[in-house]
């Protein structure tokens, strides 16, 4: 490669997303550790209507999924597709757009989220303009990154970029899928999708957010930093192209294994479960790939911390793509579904995969930008033990709280009744168990800013900068063939897009035409009532201030669960919930049927103060829903919109929203005031979220 080649290179924009994956990351790691007191010590959450902990677990998902390791693919893939390319990146506006269109739409999630603008979908929270946005952006990043295969020097595609195509192209289909709306307002839009349709689309997207977004671009650049680190081609061309094709194939089928044990059809729940454990091979095979290039290089590990790093970080991608499969088997997963085991699998996947291939690449790519050493090995050290200390205390206190919940919530006496009807004491039991999530969060956010701390030193020391040079790519299969099979296939990149994109979209294709046609799993005879205008208020509301976040609305079909929450929810009993309200996560109890369980009074004091009413609850204090007053106004509006969505609202109800909720709000003030409220609480938003409540189990649909 000639020195003018070398020169071309923009190293400006790998910078440029180092540093905002540093920043990021500091504020996803913060607003973990915030989080996770929250959930232990309620008192945490300030009583501060942006700060509770259901507005504030989105903020540190988005932080955690797309600000920090979004950045970290990023700089990984500019840095790495102009070498493996031997060109500059076709466009440098492009590139910079790319980077300042990507801030901005972090920012604007920094501030919509903690304001209650959400659209209640794990993942997927952000409301359509932002949306509208990450899909522009996004494809800005895509032409840009295809442009450069389209005019790259090197005939062959290394496999790395093979990962990255498929990342583009796969992210680009999930999001817009999923992010179709109906939009109300500027920041309020309602899904086109409901109940078992939404939950069908929102799980292919969530799962596959992990699949495309923190594990095939990562493998990408697992694929070029670990032998860049080491110095020695990857251990098998062969099993790469397995890896590769069986990988993103199989990934997109599995989505349905988080609908388990729920109204979702059996049919769908089996499809999700085979192709879970399916998954399994060419996980593994990735796996091994990434270790056994290290063939030769052990001792680096003794020695070299990004060694350390991007090592550790595979073997926890190996450890959650075994856990993840095991989750999905039914029996296992009617014990762990809604427990804290899913919480601490998630984290280790995140932290440990995610996190310590982030921090390798960084401590990878500093020295090379700068041409300097490392300011200190020490501190890279010390960084990676805290880390992995934190990483274990946080995942086995969440193991061990998951099993504690799943064991306590399906425990039955020898009279076949619940052993602990109370359920919060089933929270109450694992409380010690969140305190060593709080150490184990600490400590994996002090070591992240040691990192910070040597980095800076780090460019500090520099004197100029320097661009490595690219292994030619025969250096990576020196015992292949020119001319054999899949060779052919990597000189052409759009033809290699065109294979990958048909390969995800088939299993899109057969897990959610048959969501689109749901309505044939709906019983004439058990057809529900829409929500009345202030219910659908409440719901708002509901959705506002995170509720989901802690709480389901799907009771299974298990014995547990029907003992402790009632018969077993029915796909019609959702069928008009735009979005959905399945939830994933029981942190209080299920919510399917808690209407008429309680009088308005009950639940008046619980969401004031919990503690009122239920003993050593760890739920927030809402102070702010008897202070704000309801939008009547906007319900013509919420009301047309699902109305258009299918919802069989009457023209009477849509025209007349306002004048309807304003009744059915005076007569749940009128009732409170009977049962001893002394304040002022006429058209306030509790009435409206209390009345929600009511409707929740009492539409029909049994």
């Amino acid at each position: 490669m000639s020195k003018d080649t070398k020169s071309t290179y923009d190293d400006n924009i790998v910078k440029m997303f180092v540093y905002a994956t540093m920043l990021w990351g500091t504020a996803a790691f913060l607003f973990g550790v915030i989080a996770a007191l929250q959930m232990a010590i309620w008192q945490f959450n300030f009583d501060l209507e942006w700060l509770t902990f259901g507005r504030l677990r989105p903020l540190h998902t988005n932080a955690a999924i797309f600000a920090f390791a979004g950045n970290t693919i990023f700089a990984g893939i500019y840095y790495s597709t102009q070498r493996l390319t031997r060109i500059r990146m076709w466009s440098d506006t492009l590139s910079k757009i790319h980077f300042w269109g990507w801030q901005l739409i972090i920012v604007a999630a920094a501030i919509t989220l903690p304001l209650g603008f959400s659209q209640g979908k794990e993942y997927a929270e952000l409301e359509w303009p932002i949306d509208i946005a990450i899909a522009v952006i996004w494809v800005v990043f895509g032409v840009n990154f295809l442009m450069t295969l389209v005019k790259r020097r090197e005939k062959h595609m290394y496999v790395a970029l093979w990962f990255y195509i498929a990342t583009f192209v796969t992210v680009a289909i999930l999001h817009i899928f999923n992010s179709i709306v109906l939009p109300v307002s500027f920041l309020k839009s309602y899904p086109v999708y409901a109940g078992i349709q939404d939950a069908l689309v929102q799980w292919w997207y969530g799962h596959n957010a992990v699949a495309f977004f923190l594990t095939t671009p990562f493998l990408g650049l697992m694929y070029y930093f670990i032998p860049k680190a080491v110095n020695r081609p990857v251990y098998s061309y062969r099993l790469s192209i397995i890896h590769f094709w069986a990988l993103i194939f199989i990934y997109i089928w599995a989505g349905p294994h988080h609908l388990l044990n729920t109204a979702l059809p059996d049919w769908l729940q089996t499809m999700g479960v085979v192709f879970s454990v399916m998954l399994w091979a060419p996980s593994w095979g990735g796996m091994i790939n990434g270790l056994l290039t290290l063939r030769g290089s052990w001792h680096l590990l003794r020695t070299d911390p990004i060694v350390k790093f991007f090592v550790t970080a595979v073997t926890f991608y190996g450890m959650s793509t075994f856990e993840g499969p095991l989750l999905s088997i039914k029996s296992i997963n009617s014990l762990a579904h809604y427990t804290d085991w899913i919480i601490g699998h998630v984290h280790a996947g995140a932290l440990g995969w995610n996190g310590f291939m982030a921090f390798g690449l960084i401590y990878y790519l500093i020295p090379k930008l700068f041409d300097t050493k490392l300011y200190s090995r020490t501190l890279a050290n010390a960084h990676f033990w805290l880390g992995t200390l934190g990483i274990i205390f946080y995942y086995s206190s969440m193991l061990a709280a998951g099993l504690t919940q799943g064991l306590m919530w399906r425990a039955l006496d020898s009279n076949g009744q619940l052993v602990y009807p109370d359920f919060v004491e089933t929270v109450t039991k694992i409380v010690p168990l969140y305190y060593i999530r709080i150490i184990g969060g600490t400590l994996y956010l002090v070591g992240f800013i040691i990192m910070i701390y040597n980095i800076i030193k780090t460019v500090k020391s520099s004197q100029g900068k320097v661009i490595s040079v690219a292994i030619p790519e025969k250096a990576y299969f020196p015992n292949e063939k020119e001319g054999d099979g899949h060779r052919k296939l990597e000189g052409m990149a759009m033809t290699f897009t065109i294979l990958a994109t048909i390969a995800v979209v088939i299993g899109s294709v057969i897990e959610l035409v048959p969501a689109m046609s749901m309505h044939k799993y709906v019983s004439m005879e058990k057809i529900v009532e829409p929500l009345t205008p202030l219910e659908l208020a409440g719901r708002d509301i509901y959705i506002r201030e995170g509720c989901y976040v802690c709480h389901s609305q799907m009771i299974r079909k298990m014995t547990s669960d029907v003992l402790r929450f009632g018969e077993p929810s029915t796909i019609e009993q959702s069928m008009y919930d735009h979005p959905f309200q399945w939830g994933s996560k029981r942190t209080g109890p299920d919510l399917a049927r808690v209407g008429k369980k309680y009088p308005n009074m009950w639940h008046y004091e619980h969401m004031k103060n919990p503690r009122q009413v239920v003993q050593n609850s760890l739920m927030p204090n809402y102070s702010w829903l008897y202070k704000k007053d309801l939008d009547y106004y906007s319900l013509r509006k919420k009301l047309s919109a699902l109305k258009r969505l299918g919802v069989p609202y009457t023209e009477q109800q849509v025209v007349n929203a306002d004048v309807y909720a304003q009744s059915e709000a005076d007569g749940v003030a009128e009732s409170l005031v009977e049962a001893g409220v002394k304040v002022d609480i006429a058209n306030k938003e509790i009435l409206a979220l209390i009345i929600y409540l009511q409707s929740l189990g009492q539409k029909g649909g049994d």
